[in-house]
């Protein structure tokens, strides 16, 4: 054990939470996490850091074996993610809106030691684990419960009663900046979620070359993430972010409705307000719909975030127009941790992702894999310093999406005159029409535009003729009712006559993943019964 953080980025030696702590050294009194229950100061987070290293290198955990993390976001959470990695344990975080079944694979994938889990999920983690004994077995030893509320079953231990059998780690690992220092599980639309291994120094450079030099967070800041501290996009805004510039975190349990989400916008949990919020499209689509909007008076926000789905232009125009503060779009991954390619919160330019986040290099590439000149639509691949290693256990996948230094995203963009970039679609969802390309997400775009509209998704589904036509899925705004012909028109009247969907059918929500994500292969598969 050695304290490696001081060597520095470019030393192969590198400690992720040591780095933290370093960070914060002299803000021991300033708060840290404010959740449901109570706060964390920065000099409580080292020391909770430091037992739960201990406390899993004392159960018997190795170097680089595997944790499970299945926790609601509170407080604990940080210490646990950040006290396992502190040790060179591995924390495997993973989305608490999943399935037995989702949660049982990633038990026998990871071979996780220990779980350490909220009480309310408690039951469903139980139940994987008895669905992976039946299936191969699993090897966790230790089941460990964040606050419990009420008695704990046989065998089953507390967090500060684990903690508090062992004593806490002085040093951190000597970990390589490349060592394997966390897991997170792609979300997809179809097949099992991929293992996504990222390395001790892959947070640093995200919360370096976005959360500073980009979105420029600073200690006088209070973020708030309506994504969950288990996405890549949540784990930088709620815990990489504001821990390296010592802001103060507010983290919430519950779903993040709009009321849920104004309610601390206001500070009435916690008694701190958000000055910086990140969200997704649909969550600010929800919000602005919503009767309990508040007045601009009653928020404190100085930055607002988006990510996870391409944000269409009349919604931030919408958002600036109630709250006078714009909406910074970007995009990033799991494969690349965080956002590589955004608009600035002094530049934005609605309808666009932006530019080329300083430190990351983008090309666009045709069919053949050759670079494709402005103006017209090509894949997307990321050349930067957070890229994953790669999945675990899946070299297929892992040689098809990090080529070389380059990531493939799986998305299509155009670039502009101006170097921003404009979204097109996922690269297996982009339609061909009459022989052209016709992007989903510009006819999205151009439908959620209608004052009715509160959510569109397009396919491409084929016709009587096995042609393959546009058929747009529409959710109206509350008390809301339109016809199809109306919006076709409308359709009509803003893009190209062969863009506008064929069909269009109403529908009260549109099918996603337990990340937000609208599900398109459902809706094809609902097309395919609906010629």
């Amino acid at each position: 054990m050695t304290n490696t953080s001081a060597l520095g980025p470019n030393s192969p030696y590198f400690n992720f939470a040591q780095y933290l702590m370093d960070c914060n050294a002299q803000r021991p009194e300033k708060l840290a996490f404010v959740d449901d229950h109570g706060s964390l100061s920065y000099g409580a987070l080292v020391q909770r850091i430091r037992a739960v290293g201990g406390a899993l290198l004392g159960c018997g955990v190795h170097r680089e074996e595997r944790v499970l993390l299945l926790m609601h976001d509170c407080n604990d959470w940080p210490v646990s993610f950040l006290g396992a990695m502190y040790a060179g344990i591995v924390p495997v975080a993973v989305n608490t809106l999943l399935t037995v079944e989702d949660y049982a694979y990633m038990l026998q994938k990871s071979r996780a030691q220990v779980a350490l889990v909220s009480q309310a999920l408690l039951p469903v983690l139980q139940q994987a684990l008895a669905l992976a004994a039946q299936g191969g077995g699993h090897e966790v030893q230790h089941i460990v419960v964040s606050v419990p509320q009420a008695p704990l079953p046989q065998g089953v231990l507390a967090l500060d009663d684990f903690l508090a059998a062992h004593a806490p780690l002085a040093e951190c690992a000597q970990t390589g900046s490349h060592d394997p220092g966390f897991w997170l599980f792609s979300s997809g639309s179809t097949g099992r979620p991929k293992a996504t291994v990222h390395s001790q120094i892959n947070p640093y450079w995200t919360a370096v070359l976005y959360g500073q030099k980009v979105l420029e967070l600073s200690a006088q800041d209070v973020c708030f993430s309506a994504a969950k501290l288990f996405f890549a996009y949540g784990l930088g805004n709620a815990l990489s972010f504001p821990l390296s510039v010592g802001a103060t975190t507010l983290l919430m349990a519950e779903r993040p409705t709009p009321d849920a989400v104004f309610k601390r916008w206001r500070g009435l949990v916690g008694g701190v307000q958000p000055t910086a919020f990140f969200g997704a499209p649909t969550g600010f689509a929800g919000m602005l719909a919503s009767p309990g909007l508040p007045p601009q008076g009653d928020v404190r926000l100085r930055l607002v975030s988006s990510a996870g789905e391409a944000l269409p232009s009349e919604l931030g125009q919408r958002f600036k127009a109630h709250f006078g503060v714009d909406i910074v779009d970007g995009i990033g991954s799991t494969e690349m941790l965080h956002i590589y390619l955004s608009n600035l919160p002094h530049r934005v330019r609605y309808g666009t992702t932006g530019w080329a986040v300083p430190g990351y290099e983008l090309s666009l590439r045709g069919d053949e894999g050759q670079n494709v000149p402005d103006g017209e639509i090509g894949d997307l691949f990321i050349q930067g310093p957070s890229a994953a290693l790669m999945y675990w256990g899946n070299r297929e996948k892992t040689c098809e999406t990090f080529q070389g230094v380059w990531t493939r995203s799986g998305d299509k963009y155009v670039r502009n005159v101006d170097g921003s970039y404009t979204y097109s679609g996922r690269s297996d969802d982009m339609l061909k029409v009459s022989g052209i390309y016709v992007s989903p997400f510009e006819v999205e775009s151009t439908l959620v535009q209608h004052p009715g509209v509160l959510e569109a998704a397009v396919i491409g589904a084929p016709d009587r003729d096995g042609l393959t036509k546009t058929r747009a899925y529409v959710v109206c705004k509350p008390g809301v009712a339109l016809q199809a012909d109306e919006l076709k028109a409308f359709v009509k009247d803003r893009l190209a006559p062969y863009k506008y969907p064929r069909v269009i059918e109403f529908v009260d929500e549109l099918p996603k993943t337990a990340t937000g994500k609208i599900q398109r292969f459902k809706l094809r598969e609902r097309a395919l019964q609906k010629p």
